[in-house]
């Protein structure tokens, strides 16, 4: 492997959700150990089962890998670390100011940055503190820090000043009040990230457009920085033995080639390393010893038959929705597993059934034509490009809010405004236009804002309080668009997963981030399963054997009501296919 030659002090692995980062780091940990370095394995994930790969308990302590002589492991729980940096800075202000007041600083410090910056300010003690050299040769990181959360370190500038005075916006800045550590100390964990000689980049992907597209996103965010130092791990890529003998392998293979063979221009020039796909679960030592070696096809069993699954269909939860007559379909998920397609699929059931259905997205990539690759009757679509919406909220902002600071603060808060908090608010006002026909027809919302974002809105006053104090006493019947985020009547949410643990646990914690705003998604949707799409191929059945657990898991403890669908020998691209994604009969791609 490239990105184990003459490896540095520190290791970093960062890529989206689902793409393997944990058992690849993980399996670096062991490989660096066994060679006779000493290793210890820090994960900052707050999905982390760092502790579940190993089949043993880790926690917020320094654990020692009792069968792996020479590696210990450590897991910071982000949330944990993140409700210590709250407890410090609204405790304090608690009793002291309004009961609102002190609600709304509570949702400023509870969102993705917040928690970011918090497990940052538990492991800068780890990339500074001398003490550590003398015991471990290596320190791996499972999940890396976004080049935004290290911009907002490298700002200058009293951060707890600025936010005080009121100058700052309610998005990235505010965790920023809660460090205590010196500056001093970030500097030199900031440096010691952007030197070559101490610290290595590695992005993980798998062999599939939208991971790729999001490494390629990381890697320039990270070089803006000074990250220039990179290598790229794609993972889980289906071996060419496997093609033959199957023909949804066959499918998967050449799709996985394509890809490759179009990775993003900037990807091109990083080391690269290919890592296969396994049979297997990634769990315990022999599993991970084996991650990075070279694997025999697996033999057949002599049973030919496809892989026997059932499952709730998607047609089945359009059946259901469709009885309203009219409503908001918000599509959510974490990056990757498939929103985009989703929405389309749902919107173009709905249609399909004679319903009026206006189907709006914010993907920056324009993905949701090429998806459709057509018209249906009853359905229009619609484009908000975020890149626009975003400048446009941007100026308002700075004219505004920015008008009479000085060059420092101004500097703060523009870096406020390069929050994703920012986008999601910017974005969903102009959704909130699409939603008002929501009283007469389907609207199907791809890319919708997070719970998070949702009560940021709410707690500014972005537009439900504005609405209520402009409206008073008159007696006026009104509904604001969080007041119809919140009506199960009104607005259906469906979460989008893949049938994988990381994924699970990523829609999970969102499922309870939308709660605390008040509202309850209506349905789980597990997206792109290989059990479902009932392969033949030895290793595909083994794949699709692992993924019975988190779509019971989904069953069971998650969602109250839920969909599989397969995973297609095509694209899902075009009426018909999206038709058979939804399991129509007869339509399915991999008939």
């Amino acid at each position: 492997m490239k990105f184990l030659e003459k490896p540095p002090r520190f290791l970093f692995f960062t890529g989206k959700g689902g793409v393997g980062k944990t058992s690849i780091a993980c399996a670096t940990a062991i490989d660096l150990a066994e060679s006779g370095r000493r290793v210890l394995l820090v994960s900052t994930d707050p999905a982390s089962n760092v502790g579940q790969v190993f089949g043993i308990s880790i926690g917020n302590k320094i654990t020692g890998v009792d069968a792996v002589p020479r590696l210990d492991a450590l897991e910071i729980d982000p949330q944990a670390a993140a409700q210590l940096y709250r407890d410090r800075i609204v405790g304090p202000v608690r009793g002291v100011l309004p009961d609102a007041v002190v609600k709304a600083i509570e949702e400023q410090l509870s969102g993705a940055c917040t928690t970011e910056i918090a497990a940052f300010d538990e492991f800068t003690d780890l990339l500074t503190d001398a003490s550590l050299d003398d015991t471990y040769d290596h320190i791996i990181f499972d999940t890396a820090p976004t080049g935004h959360a290290i911009r907002l370190l490298q700002l200058p500038g009293a951060w707890s000043g600025f936010l005080d005075d009121g100058k700052g916006d309610a998005s990235c800045l505010g965790p920023l009040a809660g460090l205590e550590k010196q500056r001093t100390q970030y500097k030199a964990a900031l440096d010691a990230l952007a030197d070559p000689l101490s610290t290595r980049m590695v992005l993980v992907a798998r062999a599939q457009s939208a991971t790729l597209r999001e490494a390629a996103r990381t890697h320039d965010e990270l070089a803006a920085i000074g990250l220039s130092r990179q290598y790229l791990v794609i993972n889980g890529v289906l071996p060419g033995a496997e093609a033959p003998r199957d023909r949804l392998a066959q499918a998967i293979h050449d799709r996985e080639q394509a890809a490759l063979a179009d990775i993003p221009a900037n990807l091109k020039t990083l080391p690269c390393d290919v890592v296969a796909l396994k049979p297997f679960n990634l769990v315990g030592l022999a599993a991970l010893r084996g991650l990075f070696a070279e694997a025999a096809p697996l033999a057949s069993t002599g049973d030919d038959a496809p892989f026997v699954f059932s499952a709730p269909t998607l047609s089945a939860l359009v059946d259901e929705i469709a009885l309203d007559g009219h409503g908001l379909v918000m599509l959510m998920g974490k990056g990757g597993v498939g929103k985009t397609t989703i929405a389309a699929a749902v919107a173009v059931e709905l249609a399909h059934r004679g319903l009026d259905v206006h189907l709006t997205t914010s993907d920056p990539a324009g993905r949701l034509a090429e998806t459709l690759n057509g018209t249906l009757e009853n359905l229009a679509v619609s484009r908000i490009d975020p890149h626009a919406e975003t400048e446009r909220y941007r100026e308002q902002v700075l004219r505004t809010k920015g008008a009479k600071l000085d060059a420092a603060g101004r500097a703060l808060l523009e870096e406020d405004l390069r929050s994703p908090c920012t986008e999601e608010i910017a974005v969903f006002q102009a959704f909130s236009r699409a939603i008002r026909e929501a009283g007469k027809k389907f609207v199907v919302m791809d890319t919708a804002p997070t719970g998070h974002t949702l009560l940021l809105l709410d707690a500014t006053g972005a537009y439900h309080r504005d609405v209520a104090r402009q409206m008073g006493d008159t007696g006026v019947h009104f509904v604001t668009p969080m007041m119809q985020l919140q009506d199960p009547k009104q607005t259906k949410v469906l979460l989008v997963t893949l049938a994988e643990t990381t994924p699970v646990l990523e829609a999970e914690n969102l499922q309870a981030d939308l709660l605390r705003a008040g509202i309850t998604p209506w349905a789980w949707i597990v997206n792109n399963s290989i059990a479902a799409a009932q392969p033949h191929s030895p290793l595909l059945r083994q794949r699709a054997f692992d993924e019975l657990r988190e779509i019971d898991a989904v069953a069971t403890r998650h969602a109250k009501r839920y969909a599989v669908t397969p995973l297609l020998m095509e694209e899902p691209v075009g009426v018909e296919r999206l038709l058979g994604m939804a399991g129509h009969r007869g339509r399915s791609g991999n008939d």
